[in-house]
């Protein structure tokens, strides 16, 4: 699933490409995709309307509207965006289609059909309830060694567990979790609310850290011509990280094997020297 720093590439990416450019048309193709909007309500929303910028909250893509509505989008599993002439076929999977006024289309498409859209007034987008829910942004100054001091102390889970909830920590998924936390030297299956101070203080540091390193990489990267965002999904990103998806490799720190563990539902990566 994209996490913070592939979402913030594909927002960057769509900045370039749409904002000020109007959508003349849209087409929605699975209805689930927009479970709020009828396939008539949404065209009507989107039809004739300027795209006034192309922001971020969370994982939560949101694109304004010269009609003061904003489209929530969110990824989910394997959802992306593609820019092609209009008389190009549509790929498949495409679930949604916004003819532009310059002569190409943005497709949205979604092999395994989890993508999410809602429009929404654009003064109550923030209150939409789950972007309500979601914990401050990891580079904003709510975001403080105090407020993961204060979250953490509430909680018994595994600190990796921990990580992974967006109403305490934003944006941070499995794979930086991991990264975050081969970083601060701290053990996946401790509780929460059992780091030490010291240990505290350098995660808190290390989650903003491979976040801002993975956002930097992705979105320096040549864009793909078709794809916006093109690497969403990780793979090519891989060399940015020290633990995940290295099982049975050595560590890059000590030599000692990388092991992974079940927690939550997930794969946990981890050096069992390392992090003790």
């Amino acid at each position: 699933m994209p996490e913070l720093p592939e979402v913030a590439a594909v927002v960057a990416h769509l900045e370039k490409v749409i904002t000020n450019v109007f959508i003349s048309e849209a087409s929605l193709l699975r209805p689930r995709l927009a479970p709020y909007s009828t396939a008539a309500e949404f065209s009507a929303a989107l039809m004739d309307v300027r795209v006034s910028g192309v922001t971020r909250r969370g994982k939560f893509i949101m694109i304004g509207l010269s009609n003061a509505k904003t489209l929530l989008v969110h990824l989910r599993m394997s959802g992306r965006f593609m820019l092609l002439s209009n008389e190009a076929d549509d790929p498949k999977f495409t679930h949604a289609v916004f003819r532009l006024a310059d002569g190409r289309k943005l497709l949205f498409t979604d092999q395994r059909h989890f993508g999410l859209m809602k429009i929404v007034e654009t003064n109550e987008a923030m209150e939409y309830r789950e972007i309500k829910a979601l914990a401050p942004e990891p580079f904003g100054s709510e975001f403080s060694v105090d407020y993961l001091r204060t979250k953490l102390q509430a909680s018994g889970r595994s600190i990796k567990e921990f990580l992974l909830d967006q109403t305490k920590v934003c944006g941070l998924g499995n794979i930086y979790a991991c990264e975050a936390l081969f970083n601060a030297r701290v053990n996946p299956t401790r509780a929460a609310n059992q780091l030490t101070r010291p240990k505290l203080k350098r995660l808190h540091q290390e989650i903003r850290s491979v976040l801002q390193t993975a956002v930097d990489s992705m979105i320096s990267r040549p864009m793909h011509p078709e794809i916006v965002g093109d690497g969403i999904y990780g793979e090519s990103h891989s060399d940015l990280w020290s633990v995940y998806g290295r099982e049975h490799e050595p560590c890059l720190k000590c030599n000692s094997v990388i092991k992974r563990i079940p927690q939550g539902g997930r794969s946990t990566y981890y050096c069992p020297r390392c992090q003790r």
